[in-house]
C-alpha cells in the first residue's frame, strides 16, 4: 500500500497543503518529477482526495455548535433514504453520520446564536421526515480536533 516514501510525501502535505511540488520534492530529498508520479499515484489509488481549505465558522460569526442525535421511524420502508435527502438540504447541517443501534443518525450544525439555532431547530430540523426521537447535544468545548492522521 504505502511506503516510506509515501508517508513522508503525505505528512509534508499534512503540515502544510499549499506547497508546490518542487517545494515537496525539496523537502522530501526527491526529484519533482518522482514527486508528481507519486502524487498522482496517491489519486489515481483515492489515498489523496483533495487539497481543500478549512474554513474557522468561528470567524465568520457562527457562535454555536450542536450535535442532534436522531432515532428515526423504522417502520417507514425509505425512512432513511428520504431523512438524508432532506438533511443535506440544510445549509446550517455541516456533517452527518449514520450509526447502528439506538442511535440512526448524528446531525452536526452550526448556528450565529441561539436565537438562531431556535429558528433552525423549529423550522428546518423538525420538519425533517420520518424523527421518531431527538436530543440535542451543545457543544460547550473542543478538547481535541486534528485532521492529520498519524503517518
Amino acid at each position: 500500500m504505502l511506503d516510506d516514501v509515501d508517508r513522508r510525501i503525505l505528512r509534508l502535505l499534512q503540515s502544510d497543503p499549499t506547497q508546490t511540488a518542487p517545494e515537496l520534492a525539496e523537502a522530501a530529498g526527491m526529484t519533482t518529477a518522482r514527486v508528481n508520479r507519486r502524487l498522482d499515484r496517491l489519486r489515481a489509488d483515492g489515498v489523496l482526495k483533495a487539497t481543500q481549505a478549512i474554513i474557522d465558522w468561528r470567524a465568520l460569526g457562527y457562535a454555536v455548535e450542536v450535535s442532534l442525535r436522531l432515532t428515526l421511524d423504522k417502520t417507514v420502508p425509505r425512512a432513511f433514504d428520504e431523512f438524508l435527502a432532506a438533511a443535506r438540504k440544510v445549509r446550517a447541517v455541516i456533517e452527518i453520520q449514520t450509526f447502528l443501534g439506538r442511535v440512526d443518525v448524528r446531525l452536526s450544525l452550526i448556528a450565529r446564536d441561539l436565537p438562531d439555532y431556535q429558528h433552525i431547530y423549529r423550522q428546518e430540523i423538525l420538519t425533517l421526515p420520518h424523527i421518531a426521537d431527538i436530543e440535542a447535544l451543545m457543544t460547550v468545548g473542543r478538547v481535541k480536533y486534528d485532521e492529520s492522521l498519524p503517518l
